[in-house]
Protein backbone atom coordinates (compact mmCIF):
# COMPACT_ATOMS: atom_id res chain seq x y z
CA UNK A 1 0.00 0.00 0.00
CA UNK A 2 0.95 3.19 -0.26
CA UNK A 3 1.17 6.93 1.40
CA UNK A 4 -2.11 8.86 -0.86
CA UNK A 5 -1.33 12.01 0.81
CA UNK A 6 -4.78 11.55 2.29
CA UNK A 7 -4.93 13.15 6.21
CA UNK A 8 -7.36 12.86 8.90
CA UNK A 9 -8.10 15.98 10.60
CA UNK A 10 -10.63 15.77 13.31
CA UNK A 11 -13.40 13.94 11.21
CA UNK A 12 -11.97 15.63 8.25
CA UNK A 13 -10.87 13.91 5.30
CA UNK A 14 -7.75 16.02 3.78
CA UNK A 15 -7.12 15.07 0.40
CA UNK A 16 -3.84 16.65 -1.86
CA UNK A 17 -4.85 19.88 -3.15
CA UNK A 18 -6.22 21.30 -0.13
CA UNK A 19 -9.40 19.23 -0.66
CA UNK A 20 -11.47 18.95 2.83
CA UNK A 21 -15.13 16.38 2.84
CA UNK A 22 -16.56 15.86 5.84
CA UNK A 23 -19.09 13.00 6.12
CA UNK A 24 -22.34 14.29 7.87
CA UNK A 25 -25.23 12.91 9.34
CA UNK A 26 -28.80 13.96 8.56
CA UNK A 27 -32.59 13.03 8.40
CA UNK A 28 -33.53 10.32 5.85
CA UNK A 29 -36.31 12.12 3.58
CA UNK A 30 -39.37 10.48 2.78
CA UNK A 31 -39.34 8.71 -0.67
CA UNK A 32 -41.85 10.78 -2.20
CA UNK A 33 -41.84 14.13 -3.15
CA UNK A 34 -39.19 16.72 -3.17
CA UNK A 35 -38.05 18.23 -0.27
CA UNK A 36 -35.66 21.47 1.51
CA UNK A 37 -32.56 20.05 2.56
CA UNK A 38 -32.08 18.25 5.82
CA UNK A 39 -30.18 19.92 8.29
CA UNK A 40 -26.74 18.29 10.05
CA UNK A 41 -26.60 16.58 12.81
CA UNK A 42 -23.22 16.15 13.53
CA UNK A 43 -20.11 14.37 11.78
CA UNK A 44 -19.44 10.70 11.19
CA UNK A 45 -16.13 9.68 13.14
CA UNK A 46 -13.98 8.64 10.70
CA UNK A 47 -11.05 6.23 11.40
CA UNK A 48 -8.16 4.99 9.34
CA UNK A 49 -8.09 1.21 8.48
CA UNK A 50 -4.65 0.68 9.22
CA UNK A 51 -4.93 1.32 12.94
CA UNK A 52 -7.29 -1.37 13.20
CA UNK A 53 -5.40 -3.92 10.61
CA UNK A 54 -5.87 -6.92 13.11
CA UNK A 55 -9.62 -6.93 13.53
CA UNK A 56 -11.21 -6.02 9.38
CA UNK A 57 -11.64 -8.18 7.12
CA UNK A 58 -8.79 -9.28 4.67
CA UNK A 59 -10.13 -6.86 1.32
CA UNK A 60 -10.69 -3.87 3.82
CA UNK A 61 -6.56 -4.18 4.45
CA UNK A 62 -6.20 -4.62 0.58
CA UNK A 63 -8.35 -1.75 -0.04
CA UNK A 64 -7.16 0.45 2.63
CA UNK A 65 -8.41 3.66 3.16
CA UNK A 66 -11.00 4.58 6.03
CA UNK A 67 -14.10 3.47 7.88
CA UNK A 68 -17.46 5.13 9.34
CA UNK A 69 -19.96 3.91 11.31
CA UNK A 70 -23.77 4.07 9.79
CA UNK A 71 -27.24 2.83 11.14
CA UNK A 72 -29.37 0.62 8.53
CA UNK A 73 -31.07 3.31 6.30
CA UNK A 74 -29.26 6.22 7.73
CA UNK A 75 -28.85 9.26 5.54
CA UNK A 76 -25.60 11.01 5.06
CA UNK A 77 -24.23 14.06 2.96
CA UNK A 78 -20.81 15.32 2.04
CA UNK A 79 -19.59 18.37 3.29
CA UNK A 80 -16.63 20.25 0.85
CA UNK A 81 -15.65 23.65 3.45
CA UNK A 82 -12.58 24.12 4.12
CA UNK A 83 -11.84 23.06 0.53
CA UNK A 84 -8.78 26.08 -0.28
CA UNK A 85 -7.85 25.46 -3.92
CA UNK A 86 -9.83 24.78 -7.33
CA UNK A 87 -10.27 21.11 -7.52
CA UNK A 88 -12.70 18.23 -9.62
CA UNK A 89 -13.47 15.76 -6.88
CA UNK A 90 -14.74 12.25 -8.24
CA UNK A 91 -17.40 10.68 -5.32
CA UNK A 92 -17.88 6.62 -6.53
CA UNK A 93 -20.60 4.65 -4.54
CA UNK A 94 -19.54 1.19 -5.06
CA UNK A 95 -17.57 2.66 -7.37
CA UNK A 96 -20.23 4.32 -9.73
CA UNK A 97 -19.92 7.90 -10.28
CA UNK A 98 -22.76 9.86 -8.08
CA UNK A 99 -22.47 12.55 -11.02
CA UNK A 100 -22.64 10.53 -14.01
CA UNK A 101 -23.54 6.93 -13.55
CA UNK A 102 -21.20 5.83 -15.57
CA UNK A 103 -18.02 3.33 -14.14
CA UNK A 104 -15.40 4.85 -11.69
CA UNK A 105 -12.68 5.90 -13.65
CA UNK A 106 -9.04 7.36 -13.05
CA UNK A 107 -9.80 10.09 -15.64
CA UNK A 108 -11.78 12.92 -16.08
CA UNK A 109 -14.73 13.15 -18.29
CA UNK A 110 -16.75 15.92 -19.70
CA UNK A 111 -19.15 13.88 -21.52
CA UNK A 112 -20.87 12.94 -19.20
CA UNK A 113 -19.26 14.97 -16.56
CA UNK A 114 -17.75 12.54 -14.00
CA UNK A 115 -16.98 14.84 -11.14
CA UNK A 116 -17.73 18.15 -8.98
CA UNK A 117 -15.85 21.39 -9.56
CA UNK A 118 -14.57 22.40 -5.38
CA UNK A 119 -15.14 24.42 -3.81
CA UNK A 120 -18.16 25.54 -6.37
CA UNK A 121 -19.67 22.80 -5.16
CA UNK A 122 -20.39 23.09 -1.28
CA UNK A 123 -21.63 19.78 -0.52
CA UNK A 124 -23.52 16.58 -2.09
CA UNK A 125 -26.48 14.93 -0.44
CA UNK A 126 -27.00 12.12 -3.13
CA UNK A 127 -26.81 11.26 -6.77
CA UNK A 128 -27.99 13.39 -9.30
CA UNK A 129 -30.97 12.41 -10.51
CA UNK A 130 -33.16 14.95 -11.74
CA UNK A 131 -33.30 18.76 -12.82
CA UNK A 132 -31.55 20.99 -9.89
CA UNK A 133 -32.40 17.50 -7.42
CA UNK A 134 -30.80 14.49 -6.10
CA UNK A 135 -31.69 11.31 -4.46
CA UNK A 136 -29.89 11.18 -0.29
CA UNK A 137 -27.49 8.99 -0.28
CA UNK A 138 -29.02 6.18 2.54
CA UNK A 139 -27.20 3.51 3.89
CA UNK A 140 -28.50 -0.39 2.86
CA UNK A 141 -26.33 -3.23 3.83
CA UNK A 142 -24.55 -5.39 0.65
CA UNK A 143 -26.46 -8.78 -1.12
CA UNK A 144 -30.07 -7.07 -1.01
CA UNK A 145 -29.29 -5.11 -4.90
CA UNK A 146 -30.61 -2.24 -3.44
CA UNK A 147 -27.24 -0.05 -3.29
CA UNK A 148 -26.76 2.37 -6.57
CA UNK A 149 -24.06 -0.02 -7.44
CA UNK A 150 -26.41 -3.50 -7.26
CA UNK A 151 -28.98 -1.22 -9.63
CA UNK A 152 -26.76 -0.29 -12.09
CA UNK A 153 -24.19 -2.89 -12.63
CA UNK A 154 -26.05 -5.51 -11.30
CA UNK A 155 -23.55 -6.61 -8.53
CA UNK A 156 -22.37 -6.09 -5.14
CA UNK A 157 -19.19 -6.02 -4.74
CA UNK A 158 -17.27 -3.05 -3.53
CA UNK A 159 -20.19 -1.26 -1.65
CA UNK A 160 -18.39 2.18 0.43
CA UNK A 161 -17.80 5.59 -1.09
CA UNK A 162 -14.61 6.39 -2.87
CA UNK A 163 -12.98 9.61 -3.77
CA UNK A 164 -10.35 11.36 -6.09
CA UNK A 165 -9.29 14.80 -6.49
CA UNK A 166 -7.65 15.82 -9.73
CA UNK A 167 -5.76 19.31 -8.97
CA UNK A 168 -5.22 22.50 -11.96
CA UNK A 169 -2.64 21.69 -13.83
CA UNK A 170 0.77 23.77 -12.92
CA UNK A 171 -0.04 26.36 -15.21
CA UNK A 172 -3.93 26.86 -14.49
CA UNK A 173 -2.83 27.04 -10.69
CA UNK A 174 -0.45 29.37 -10.89
CA UNK A 175 -2.88 31.84 -12.97
CA UNK A 176 -5.70 30.98 -10.21
CA UNK A 177 -2.84 31.91 -7.44
CA UNK A 178 -1.78 35.03 -9.21
CA UNK A 179 -5.95 36.16 -9.32
CA UNK A 180 -6.27 35.25 -5.64
CA UNK A 181 -3.23 37.50 -4.73
CA UNK A 182 -4.92 40.60 -6.57
CA UNK A 183 -7.83 40.05 -5.21
CA UNK A 184 -7.17 39.92 -1.78
CA UNK A 185 -5.20 43.12 -2.64
CA UNK A 186 -8.50 44.49 -3.51
CA UNK A 187 -10.86 43.59 -1.13
CA UNK A 188 -10.78 42.85 2.17
CA UNK A 189 -11.85 38.50 2.93
CA UNK A 190 -14.68 37.37 4.23
CA UNK A 191 -14.93 33.85 6.03
CA UNK A 192 -16.85 31.13 3.68
CA UNK A 193 -19.79 29.49 5.16
CA UNK A 194 -19.14 26.50 6.95
CA UNK A 195 -22.40 24.56 5.42
CA UNK A 196 -25.52 23.84 6.16
CA UNK A 197 -26.66 22.33 9.66
CA UNK A 198 -25.21 22.58 13.49
CA UNK A 199 -23.34 19.87 14.37
CA UNK A 200 -24.12 17.83 17.11
CA UNK A 201 -21.52 16.32 19.99
CA UNK A 202 -20.75 12.70 19.12
CA UNK A 203 -21.16 10.28 21.60
CA UNK A 204 -18.21 9.65 23.81
CA UNK A 205 -15.01 6.97 22.91
CA UNK A 206 -15.07 3.44 24.85
CA UNK A 207 -11.94 2.25 26.12
CA UNK A 208 -10.10 0.02 23.32
CA UNK A 209 -11.07 -4.06 23.44
CA UNK A 210 -8.21 -6.36 23.34
CA UNK A 211 -7.55 -7.61 20.21
CA UNK A 212 -9.01 -10.69 18.69
CA UNK A 213 -9.28 -12.33 14.88
CA UNK A 214 -10.61 -10.61 12.08
CA UNK A 215 -13.77 -11.82 11.15
CA UNK A 216 -16.28 -11.19 7.90
CA UNK A 217 -17.81 -8.10 8.46
CA UNK A 218 -21.23 -6.52 7.50
CA UNK A 219 -20.42 -5.29 4.15
CA UNK A 220 -22.40 -1.93 3.73
CA UNK A 221 -23.28 0.29 0.51
CA UNK A 222 -25.26 3.74 -0.30
CA UNK A 223 -28.48 3.02 -1.87
CA UNK A 224 -31.19 6.49 -2.63
CA UNK A 225 -33.97 7.79 -0.77
CA UNK A 226 -35.79 10.98 -0.97
CA UNK A 227 -35.75 13.49 -3.25
CA UNK A 228 -34.53 16.92 -2.28
CA UNK A 229 -33.70 20.78 -4.28
CA UNK A 230 -30.07 20.87 -5.08
CA UNK A 231 -27.87 21.33 -8.01
CA UNK A 232 -25.34 19.32 -9.14
CA UNK A 233 -22.70 22.57 -10.83
CA UNK A 234 -21.43 22.16 -14.65
CA UNK A 235 -18.00 22.72 -14.75
CA UNK A 236 -17.28 26.02 -16.43
CA UNK A 237 -13.77 25.09 -17.02
CA UNK A 238 -12.24 23.28 -20.17
CA UNK A 239 -11.33 19.65 -19.09
CA UNK A 240 -7.54 20.12 -20.42
CA UNK A 241 -7.32 22.59 -17.40
CA UNK A 242 -7.55 20.02 -14.64
CA UNK A 243 -4.71 17.71 -14.19
CA UNK A 244 -4.31 14.85 -16.42
CA UNK A 245 -3.43 12.38 -13.23
CA UNK A 246 -5.40 12.54 -9.53
CA UNK A 247 -3.41 14.02 -6.47
CA UNK A 248 -4.79 11.39 -4.08
CA UNK A 249 -8.02 9.09 -3.70
CA UNK A 250 -9.33 7.26 -0.83
CA UNK A 251 -12.17 4.29 -0.28
CA UNK A 252 -14.23 4.91 2.87
CA UNK A 253 -15.90 1.83 4.20
CA UNK A 254 -18.94 1.95 6.10
CA UNK A 255 -19.69 -0.48 9.10
CA UNK A 256 -22.35 -0.85 11.24
CA UNK A 257 -22.72 0.19 14.66
CA UNK A 258 -22.44 -3.07 16.39
CA UNK A 259 -19.02 -4.11 14.21
CA UNK A 260 -17.88 -0.24 14.77
CA UNK A 261 -17.50 -1.19 18.39
CA UNK A 262 -16.05 -4.52 18.16
CA UNK A 263 -12.80 -2.99 15.66
CA UNK A 264 -12.57 -0.04 17.21
CA UNK A 265 -13.54 -0.23 20.74
CA UNK A 266 -15.44 2.59 20.54
CA UNK A 267 -19.02 3.59 21.12
CA UNK A 268 -20.56 4.28 17.73
CA UNK A 269 -23.19 8.07 17.43
CA UNK A 270 -26.62 7.31 18.95
CA UNK A 271 -29.26 6.35 16.69
CA UNK A 272 -30.58 9.27 14.09
CA UNK A 273 -32.91 11.17 15.49
CA UNK A 274 -37.05 10.79 14.62
CA UNK A 275 -37.41 13.25 11.33
CA UNK A 276 -41.06 14.40 12.64
CA UNK A 277 -39.88 15.45 16.00
CA UNK A 278 -36.68 17.45 14.67
CA UNK A 279 -39.87 19.01 12.76
CA UNK A 280 -42.33 19.72 15.04
CA UNK A 281 -39.60 21.68 17.50
CA UNK A 282 -39.64 24.10 14.62
CA UNK A 283 -35.73 23.48 14.10
CA UNK A 284 -34.69 24.40 10.71
CA UNK A 285 -34.46 22.88 6.97
CA UNK A 286 -32.56 24.50 4.23
CA UNK A 287 -32.88 25.70 0.72
CA UNK A 288 -30.06 26.59 -1.45
CA UNK A 289 -29.78 28.40 -5.12
CA UNK A 290 -26.61 30.09 -6.98
CA UNK A 291 -28.03 31.84 -9.70
CA UNK A 292 -24.68 32.56 -11.54
CA UNK A 293 -23.70 28.52 -11.95
CA UNK A 294 -25.41 25.91 -14.32
CA UNK A 295 -26.74 22.92 -12.83
CA UNK A 296 -25.48 19.63 -14.67
CA UNK A 297 -28.25 17.67 -15.89
CA UNK A 298 -28.56 13.66 -14.98
CA UNK A 299 -28.07 10.94 -16.58
CA UNK A 300 -30.83 8.41 -17.74
CA UNK A 301 -28.69 5.48 -15.70
CA UNK A 302 -29.21 7.07 -11.98
CA UNK A 303 -32.66 8.65 -12.80
CA UNK A 304 -33.42 5.05 -12.94
CA UNK A 305 -31.98 4.37 -9.46
CA UNK A 306 -34.94 3.27 -7.10
CA UNK A 307 -35.09 4.06 -3.60
CA UNK A 308 -34.24 1.51 -0.97
CA UNK A 309 -38.04 0.82 0.28
CA UNK A 310 -38.28 -0.97 -2.63
CA UNK A 311 -36.44 -3.51 -1.42
CA UNK A 312 -36.97 -3.17 2.28
CA UNK A 313 -40.46 -1.79 2.96
CA UNK A 314 -41.58 1.35 4.50
CA UNK A 315 -40.71 1.70 8.13
CA UNK A 316 -44.30 3.93 8.33
CA UNK A 317 -42.30 6.95 10.18
CA UNK A 318 -44.78 9.81 10.37
CA UNK A 319 -43.60 12.65 8.17
CA UNK A 320 -44.50 16.13 8.87
CA UNK A 321 -44.05 18.72 6.45
CA UNK A 322 -41.97 22.15 7.71
CA UNK A 323 -43.60 25.19 7.77
CA UNK A 324 -42.41 27.90 4.99
CA UNK A 325 -41.03 29.38 8.48
CA UNK A 326 -38.38 26.90 9.10
CA UNK A 327 -37.01 26.49 5.56
CA UNK A 328 -33.65 28.94 5.57
CA UNK A 329 -32.15 30.42 2.11
CA UNK A 330 -28.48 29.80 2.18
CA UNK A 331 -27.19 31.68 -0.55
CA UNK A 332 -28.59 33.83 -3.72
CA UNK A 333 -3.34 17.90 8.09
CA UNK A 334 -1.80 16.45 11.02
CA UNK A 335 -1.66 12.68 12.18
CA UNK A 336 -0.69 10.03 9.88
CA UNK A 337 -1.69 9.51 5.90
CA UNK A 338 -4.30 7.23 5.34
CA UNK A 339 -2.90 4.24 3.33
CA UNK A 340 -4.51 3.47 -0.17
CA UNK A 341 -4.93 -0.32 -1.43
CA UNK A 342 -5.79 -2.42 -4.72
CA UNK A 343 -9.66 -1.30 -5.99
Amino acid sequence: MTDTGVRIDGNTLRLPGGVAVRFVRTLRLPETGTHPLPPGLGEFPVRRISDHADRVPERWRARGGVMLPVYLREAMWLSFAGTTEPAALQVGVGKVCAVSGRPWSDRLSRDPQNYLVLPRQPWLDGINSGKGTVRQFVAVPLGLGATVEGQVTGEETWGGVQLQTFPLNARELARWQEEERRRAERTRAFPQAAGYGAAMPMAASAPAAPAAAPRRAAAMGLGVGGSMRQEVYRDDRPVGDWSAEPAGRVFVHLVTPPEWRRITGEAPPPSPVDRAAYTRAGLPWFDYYDQDAEDLASTDTLEGVKPVGDWIGDDHEPWQEPSPQQVRPLKDAPGKPVEDGDW
